[in-house]
C-alpha cells in the first residue's frame, strides 16, 4: 500500500473530503459518482463505485430489473430458464 502522507479529521457528523487530486486522479469528479466501501482486515477501502450485474457480476449493457441490475447474456438464460417451465421438485 502506497502512503500519499494525506491526513484528514472526521467533521462533526464523520465526514471525510477526498483530495481534489485523488478525485480526478480516480475519476470521482461529479455528484452522479458514487464509491463503495470495503473493509479489509484493519483497513477502510474505498473504490469508485461501478455497478455490475446481480448473477455474473459482468460491467456491461445492464439494466435494471425487479430492482436488481442485470447484463443481457444473464437475461437471456432466466428467458431460456423460464421456457423450459418449473423445475420438479
Amino acid at each position: 500500500m502506497k502512503s500519499l502522507g494525506i491526513v484528514r479529521k472526521l467533521d462533526e457528523v464523520g465526514r471525510i473530503v477526498l483530495p481534489k487530486e485523488l478525485r480526478r486522479l480516480f475519476q470521482i469528479e461529479n455528484n452522479d459518482d458514487a464509491v463503495e466501501i470495503f473493509t479489509e482486515e484493519d483497513r477502510i477501502v474505498l473504490r469508485k463505485y461501478h455497478p455490475t450485474c446481480v448473477f455474473c457480476r459482468n460491467e456491461d449493457e445492464l439494466f435494471v430489473f425487479a430492482g436488481q441490475k442485470v447484463c443481457r447474456e444473464c437475461a437471456k438464460k432466466i428467458a431460456l430458464a423460464a421456457e423450459e417451465g418449473p423445475m420438479d421438485r
